[in-house]
């Protein structure tokens, strides 16, 4: 399911829903994901009293409607208090713990509840923020029936180590049930399986994962539940990226069957992840539409495409803001491209506010030459005339720039940084350009009902450029962007020492210039809209960097 973070009513509601349909399709053990009550993450919420309340109302309603369904169990993730213990921390005063929860309903009640034991603390997960081991409540195993069958419950990290299965397994559990809320990124689908094989085998107990899916704020979430059976064997997986209703059978034997949908492919998930990310963003906060600088490069034709899948041409507006360094051809393939999608496309030059500033600020400047000042006015313009719009018409402004260029601070604060949401903040130039062509080889439905390409070819052939000067290219600025890429993914993802990057056969000089770049760039990346994250290390709560600092390796 795809919850919405602090709508309880809403939550529960499709909580109750699914039940129901799930009830009358023949199950009679419902599964939902990890704090699917709150939805993931709820932040600084929990150190809410009233919304820990709310939590609890919203539990017992749910409760209430689901009791006439004889013989079912649902299992739903919640945050949960009992009971008064001193604190484990600092001794110096009883407080209520707060609790990573789950639990099963049968019946009109609540028969049992399982508190979360292992609360991970790295990436962008900051659980020990908010939540206590279900160790310290003095919490074991929690194993229930259902079916005919003993279930023992985790909560998702806890499927990552030996001892909380174990201890189901010793409890009497004959198959692990493992609710989650898994933050995607690149990779992630293949890795929880693998993981999740490998604990069924340990226990030799079949494991059944269900995970949310949707975007909340920066992190976005596939879905894609499945099912393994006792040795390990995928035996069924729901789709990504869409909410379902999976249903499988669980033998005695420890045999489990349902229906296996494929995996994408990475571009496809990339591409999926990104559209999610941009539809739950807007549609969530409520915004009419977004609004996009249309530029003739590749980076705004990708988030042009990305946000017309993800809301409609209706909902999309495109504004080319063309300067004296404008080529033609950046006018000629942006008109092209918002004909091809059917949005709305104007056309604002800012030559004549660009000749307003140099003459307003001649004096300040004479004898001086031109340079990255005169640059960044004309992205100043353009991101002021954005802002205009959006607040006039309440559109979101999507920002258009890439990881490579956020990493190395080849970006203009309050020009093309202004704007409320990042779509490819997290998606490497090269990578980009992977999802260019992979769009266009996609059966795109074009505005004229023709089935083509939507990025007009010379978008991605042409080398990247600002055209915030004659003649200008990114190359004049940045190493390649393969080069630069592949840098970034050792130093800035990886977390390797700019000896390990050399080492792996990189020019020390170029290292050191890249690396310098991301070290100076922190204060911009600090104004930065939130965006999309879909690596495993991405410049949002998994970067948490000073802007002050003398290190240098």
């Amino acid at each position: 399911m795809n919850p919405t973070v602090g709508d309880l009513a809403g939550n529960a509601a499709s909580l109750v829903e699914a039940a129901r349909r799930a009830y009358a399709a023949g199950a009679r053990l419902v599964i939902a994901p990890e704090l699917a009550l709150t939805g993931y993450p709820p932040e600084d919420l929990l150190l809410r009293p009233a919304f820990m309340r709310a939590c609890a109302n919203a539990l017992a309603d749910i409760t209430a409607q689901l009791s006439g369904l004889e013989g079912l169990h649902v299992v739903v993730g919640h945050p949960h208090q009992f009971g008064e213990r001193g604190d484990v921390r600092s001794k110096s005063h009883a407080v209520q713990l707060r609790f990573n929860a789950a639990s099963v309903i049968a019946g009109g009640r609540v028969i049992a509840t399982y508190c979360k034991r292992e609360l991970p603390n790295y990436q962008v997960f900051d659980e020990r923020r908010y939540f206590a081991s279900g160790r310290d409540a003095g919490q074991g195993a929690v194993v229930f029936e259902a079916g005919g069958c003993r279930f023992g419950l985790l909560i998702c990290e806890d499927a990552w180590f030996n001892e909380p299965a174990r201890s189901a397994k010793a409890a009497g559990a004959q198959a692990l049930v493992v609710i989650n809320a898994s933050p995607f990124h690149l990779g992630k689908n293949e890795e929880r399986e693998a993981r999740m094989a490998d604990r069924a085998r340990d226990v030799g107990l079949p494991l059944l994962y269900t995970h949310l899916v949707g975007g909340q704020d920066e992190v976005v979430f596939d879905g894609g539940s499945f099912a393994v059976d006792a040795r390990g064997t995928l035996a069924a997986r729901a789709p990504l990226f869409t909410e379902a209703l999976m249903l499988v059978d669980v033998r005695p034997d420890g045999r489990v069957a349902g229906e296996v949908v494929a995996l994408p492919a990475l571009e496809a998930q990339a591409w999926s992840a990104l559209v999610t990310g941009v539809r739950d963003y807007v549609g969530k906060n409520g915004f009419p539409g977004v609004i996009i600088g249309l530029s003739g490069g590749i980076d705004s034709a990708l988030v042009l495409a990305i946000a017309v899948d993800a809301l409609g041409a209706d909902r999309v507006r495109a504004v080319m803001m063309p300067s004296p360094y404008t080529a033609d051809i950046s006018w000629i393939d942006a008109r092209e491209m918002a004909e091809c999608l059917g949005v709305r496309y104007d056309e604002i030059s800012i030559s004549p506010m660009f000749d307003a500033f140099r003459a307003g600020l001649a004096p300040q400047f004479e004898g001086l030459a031109e340079d990255t000042t005169e640059e960044n006015i004309q992205a100043r313009i353009r991101g002021t005339l954005l802002m205009a719009l959006s607040n006039k018409f309440g559109s979101i402004v999507l920002t258009t720039g890439n990881k490579s260029e956020m990493a190395t601070g080849y970006c203009t604060l309050y020009g093309d940084m202004a704007g409320g949401f990042a779509v490819i903040k997290d998606v490497a130039k090269t990578l980009v350009f992977r999802l260019a062509r992979w769009k266009n080889e996609q059966p795109n439905r074009r505005a004229d009902g023709t089935i083509g390409p939507v990025i007009p070819a010379r978008i991605i052939t042409r080398p990247p450029s600002a055209e915030l000067r004659a003649n200008q290219t990114d190359e004049d600025s940045l190493p390649p962007y393969p080069l630069l890429d592949a840098i970034l993914e050792r130093y800035m993802e990886n977390d390797q020492s700019i000896d390990e990057v050399v080492a792996a056969g990189f020019d020390r000089a170029v290292v050191e210039r890249v690396a310098r770049l991301i070290r100076i760039s922190e204060y911009k990346r600090r104004q930065a809209p939130v965006g999309i994250r879909i690596t495993h290390r991405s410049f949002g709560k998994d970067w948490r960097y000073p802007i002050t600092s003398k290190f240098r390796a």
